[in-house]
């Protein structure tokens, strides 16, 4: 009898090994399998129509008068707001800011007054829309303004036209969605190369989104870009 109980605790000790051994190995192997991964980079890319322009108008004025000086400059700045509201550019997308006096003689530290007018002025008339279309049909004809004697600054840095994509917030959500799916593509690809299995996602992070100009010629389209990084797990 006591030969008998001893001979199946063994055999039970021997099993519970076994089994305890299994899942060790079992074990083991699931570790190795989590320890397994891949890292891939997924890109999205978009283009969107900017929906906000600003389109800083500058024209400059000069005198020998202060008082006849203001005058052109009230005159003139009148003129660019009809020639605006003959575009269907309305009143409220436009702004209006006080000129800028120079007075030369106050510049001046002794020598002789070699300049023909005293005083010059820069005035600034800016059109903040969202009617792009209406806006940008009407930039070539602002010539019109300098047939009439207005002495347009458009060259200048702070007078250059900008194009802004307010609509981020709008596309995140579909873009982050094509950049995890081309991230899985290459690392399905990757796992199919190395005879493994793709698992769970390990880690990922979505990196910053960047709006830029398609090119120099179209600014007021939009180039949306977004990079996701993605680690996968392996399995064999």
């Amino acid at each position: 009898m006591q030969k008998s109980t001893a001979t199946i605790l063994g055999l039970m000790l021997v099993l519970s090994f076994t089994v305890f051994g299994i899942l060790i190995k079992q074990a083991l192997i699931e570790v190795k399998t989590y320890d397994r991964s891949v890292t891939v980079k997924g890109l999205a890319e978009a283009e969107f129509p900017a929906d906000i322009v600003i389109w800083p108008i500058q024209f400059t004025a000069a005198s020998n008068d202060i008082e006849g000086l203001y005058n052109q400059v009230d005159s003139q700045a009148q003129q660019v707001i009809n020639f605006l509201t003959s575009q269907n550019i309305a009143m409220d997308e436009i702004s209006l800011s006080a000129p800028t006096i120079n007075d030369k003689l106050a510049q001046q530290y002794g020598g002789q007054q070699d300049f023909e007018f005293r005083y010059t002025a820069l005035q600034t008339i800016t059109v903040y829309s969202k009617s792009i279309q209406l806006v940008r049909e009407a930039m070539p004809k602002l010539t019109e303004l300098g047939k009439k004697g207005i002495v347009l600054s458009q060259n200048d840095y702070n007078a250059q036209v900008e194009y802004i994509f307010t609509r981020l917030n709008e596309i995140k959500p579909q873009m982050i969605e094509q950049s995890t799916t081309n991230a899985r593509m290459v690392a399905e690809k990757f796992a199919t190369d190395s005879n493994s299995q793709l698992g769970k996602i390990k880690k990922a992070s979505q990196g910053q989104f960047s709006i830029n100009d398609r090119d120099k010629n179209n600014p007021h389209i939009k180039q949306v870009r977004v990079v996701s990084t993605i680690a996968y797990y392996l399995a064999d």
